[in-house]
């Protein structure tokens, strides 16, 4: 993969002016020959915008024959095109894009001058943290968001902070729907009740994680980091698959913890269908490897839907960002606090997700790992296709082992038996 330099070259030399097309075409006129051109005079390059305003602006034209920008957020005026502030350049090649933001990036700037109107985004615990800022600034720039979180009361409480605290009433595209991340069943019943709201999907993003478990397993008899973190957002993609289209994304939220996996292609098999005994059970252990889990299923998810057009991404959102995830034992509260000053807040660790989500400039971009809103190379475990693959097929008998041979949603999940 190839990356452009920094953007040092694209001021406009004197005298030329930068404009653009109904269409989202940007060209660039010379006042000094009277010309025109389809490429930057610097670089040599053709650049587009998006074809729609930025959310909140119309085009008015005035009683003299003026054609005038309005900001309906703040009632501001303009008579320079706003798209043209977001312009990206066309590609050579699809993996060819330039780092426009870093890890002090917040997820807002990241969305400045995108309209989401019409989009659809499902975010799997979107209550609280990280998942919350991501659905708060998607539903702001016009995202309907479905809050898929295990308590309908903090869902509702988060759409009503959002309802309180916004200008723009974003918060009438908010719906929270039950889901149990511990319970299959719950799974299916959630993908029933999408189904029978929605025709597509255009974002389907798997943030809900727990961290910092003692050994517990959950209604259906698995370990629950694993179940929570992994298999349940698994059979989640494998149920609404229908509904994804061309364009849409799956965004995995990883964490770079993944690098301290301890899962390997001969012991894969028997930790995941025979989850850890008590005894030699690690919940540090337990939430690395469920992260690796998280990478290898993106990277095989991104094989299997890249000839329908649908992008998948895995990201790390940041290094121990201040969430109610170390909420299960004190001394990680008290650790993930002393180190609060030095990490990113919510909104910067929300920016990757969001970037994944919506940045123009990744249409057709998939498998790849991200960190600070750049490609970024995971381990090498998680490159490994064969563990990518073996992962797949265990996860879709475990499944099987629990809602039978016919579980929607796997009828057409052909696997072997000798994995």
């Amino acid at each position: 993969m190839s990356f452009a330099e920094e953007d040092s070259e694209d001021d406009l030399p004197p005298g030329w002016e930068e404009r653009v097309t109904v269409d989202g075409s940007v060209y660039y006129a010379n006042h000094l020959t009277k010309n025109t051109q389809w490429t930057h005079p610097r670089t040599g390059r053709k650049k587009k915008v998006a074809g729609s305003l930025p959310f909140g602006w119309e085009r008015v034209v005035s009683p003299s024959g003026k054609v005038v920008y309005v900001n309906h957020e703040d009632e501001s005026t303009t008579f320079t095109d706003p798209r043209l502030a977001f312009a990206i350049e066309e590609k050579e090649h699809i993996h060819d894009f330039r780092q426009r933001f870093d890890a002090s990036s917040t997820a807002l700037a990241i969305l400045v001058g995108q309209d989401l109107s019409g989009k659809t985004a499902i975010i799997t615990g979107a209550n609280a943290g990280i998942g919350f800022e991501t659905a708060r600034s998607l539903a702001k720039h016009g995202c309907s968001i479905v809050f898929a979180c295990r308590s309908l009361v903090a869902a509702e409480e988060a759409i009503d902070r959002i309802r309180k605290n916004e200008r723009l009433t974003v918060a009438d595209n908010c719906l929270a729907i039950h889901l149990d991340l511990g319970s299959l069943a719950s799974v299916v019943q959630f993908a029933n009740t999408i189904k029978s709201k929605f025709k597509q999907i255009d974002m389907l993003i798997l943030n809900a994680g727990v961290f910092g478990l003692p050994y517990t397993r959950t209604l259906d008899g698995l370990e629950t980091t694993f179940q929570v973190n992994h298999l349940s957002q698994f059979y989640l993609t494998l149920l609404l698959d229908p509904l994804l289209v061309p364009g849409s994304r799956v965004v995995v939220v990883s964490s770079e913890s993944h690098r301290f996996a301890t899962l390997t292609l001969n012991n894969l098999t028997s930790l995941s269908l025979s989850p850890e005994a008590q005894s030699h059970y690690w919940d540090m252990r337990a939430y690395n490897n469920s992260k690796l889990c998280n990478v290898l299923f993106a990277r095989q998810l991104s094989k299997k839907l890249q000839n329908r057009g649908i992008s998948v991404a895995s990201l790390h959102p940041g290094n121990m960002v201040c969430t109610n995830i170390s909420r299960n034992w004190w001394l990680y509260k008290l650790l993930f606090t002393i180190v609060r000053p030095f990490t990113k807040s919510l909104q910067q660790a929300a920016a990757t997700t969001v970037y994944c989500a919506t940045a123009p400039e990744l249409t057709g971009v998939t498998g790849v790992y991200f960190n600070n809103c750049f490609p970024c190379k995971e381990s090498d475990t998680a490159q490994n296709d064969e563990m990518a693959t073996l992962l797949w097929n265990i996860s879709v008998a475990m499944i099987r082992q629990i809602l039978g041979d016919h579980a929607p949603g796997l009828e057409n999940q052909e696997i072997s038996n000798d994995y």
